[in-house]
C-alpha cells in the first residue's frame, strides 16, 4: 500500500510504501475510494493543533474516509468483501487521529465504525458525509437543538458552513450567513439560505435563534455572542484560532448559552446519508487525485476554497 505519512509539525507530508495490513478481529481492510481532506489536518501540520493530537506523528492523517471492503477480519459476520461503506469517527475514536487514516490507498477500520454507503451515493459524497456532514448536522441538531420555524445564523461558508446552511433549510429553519467571500454568496443562496452578510454582527437586527460559528477567528465567536438573540444559543465549530476574547458581560446579560460542538455520533452520519440518498443534500467537493493531496491541503491552508477537496481514487 501507499500512503502520505505525517512525520510533524511543519514538515511535508512524506510518501510511504509498505505492506498492505491484514485485518484482526473485529476489523476490516478498506481499499480506500473517496478520502475528504479537512482544516484540521493543516493545523495538525502547521503545530496549531498538534499538541492536542490523541496519537502523536508519524502517523496517515486523514479521517473523512469511503470505501469497498477488501477483507474482514475474524469473527465479523455482518460485513463482507465488496461492501461499500463509509467510517465514521467519534470523539472517543477517529480514523486519522487514533489510528492510521484515509491518506492511503486502503486502511483497516473497527466495525464499529462503518456505515453502509447506498449505491445512488458516490465515494466522493460518502466522504465527505463523515466531516463536513456528520459535524454540521451534530452542530445544528445536537448541540445548536435546531428546530423547524427557527432563524438559523451560519458563520463561514467554507465546507462544513455550507452544507450547514443547507441542511438547515432541510430541517425546516429560516438560514442567514455571515462570509467574507463574496464567491460564496451566490452558491449559499442557491441552497436556500434567505441572506448573507460580510460580518457575523451584521446579523442581529434579525433576531437569531441560533449562531453556529464554523469559522472561529475568536473575532467570529465573540461577534455570534453579541448578534444573537437574548437567551438565544451560540454553537462553536471552527477552530481557526484556538482561543477567543468574548464580552462576559453580553454573554450573561443577554442569558446567551455557548456551547462547544466537535465532531458527532453514527447517527449524524447515518442521517446526512439518508439525505444524500434521497437527493436533497450534495455537499460542494473538487475530485483530485490522491497524488495530489499534499498540495489539496496546501490549497485549505492559504484559504478560498468553496466546499470540501476530496481525493477520489
Amino acid at each position: 500500500m501507499i500512503a502520505w505519512l505525517f512525520t510533524g509539525a511543519n514538515r511535508p507530508l512524506e510518501r510511504i510504501e509498505r505492506p498492505t495490513p491484514e485485518p484482526g478481529p473485529g476489523e476490516v481492510l478498506v481499499a480506500v475510494r473517496g478520502s475528504g481532506l479537512c482544516h484540521s489536518d493543516v493545523g495538525r501540520m502547521d503545530g496549531t493543533l498538534t499538541p492536542f493530537m490523541p496519537v502523536p506523528p508519524p502517523i496517515v492523517l486523514g479521517h473523512e474516509i469511503a470505501g469497498e471492503i477488501v477483507t474482514v477480519g475474524p469473527g465479523v459476520a455482518e460485513w463482507r468483501a465488496g461492501d461499500r461503506v463509509v467510517a465514521s469517527g467519534t470523539v472517543a475514536f477517529c480514523p486519522g487521529r487514533q489510528c492510521d487514516g484515509g491518506y492511503a490507498t486502503h486502511c483497516l477500520l473497527p466495525v464499529h465504525c462503518l456505515i453502509r454507503l447506498p449505491d445512488s451515493v458516490s465515494y466522493v459524497q460518502g466522504a465527505a458525509a463523515t466531516d463536513a456532514g456528520q459535524t454540521s448536522h451534530a452542530a445544528l441538531v445536537g448541540a445548536g437543538e435546531l428546530q423547524a420555524g427557527h432563524k438559523l445564523g451560519i458563520v463561514g461558508l467554507g465546507g462544513l458552513g455550507m452544507t450547514a446552511a443547507r441542511i438547515g433549510v432541510l430541517l425546516g429553519a429560516e438560514v442567514h450567513a455571515a462570509e467574507p467571500r463574496h464567491e460564496a454568496w451566490e452558491p449559499a443562496r442557491a441552497q436556500g439560505v434567505a441572506s448573507v452578510v460580510a460580518g457575523v454582527r451584521e446579523l442581529a437586527p434579525l433576531g437569531l435563534d441560533l449562531i453556529v460559528d464554523f469559522a472561529g477567528f475568536g473575532e467570529t465567536t465573540a461577534g455570534a455572542i453579541e448578534a444573537v438573540r437574548a437567551y438565544g444559543r451560540v454553537v462553536q465549530v471552527g477552530l481557526g484560532r484556538t482561543e477567543a476574547t468574548i464580552s462576559t458581560m453580553a454573554l450573561i446579560g443577554r442569558n446567551v448559552t455557548l456551547r462547544g460542538s466537535g465532531g458527532g455520533t453514527k447517527a449524524d452520519t447515518q442521517a446526512v446519508i439518508n439525505m444524500m440518498a434521497q437527493g436533497l443534500l450534495t455537499i460542494a467537493a473538487t475530485p483530485i487525485g490522491f497524488d495530489a493531496i499534499p498540495a489539496g491541503l496546501e490549497r485549505l491552508a492559504r484559504g478560498g476554497v468553496v466546499g470540501r477537496i476530496v481525493a477520489a481514487m
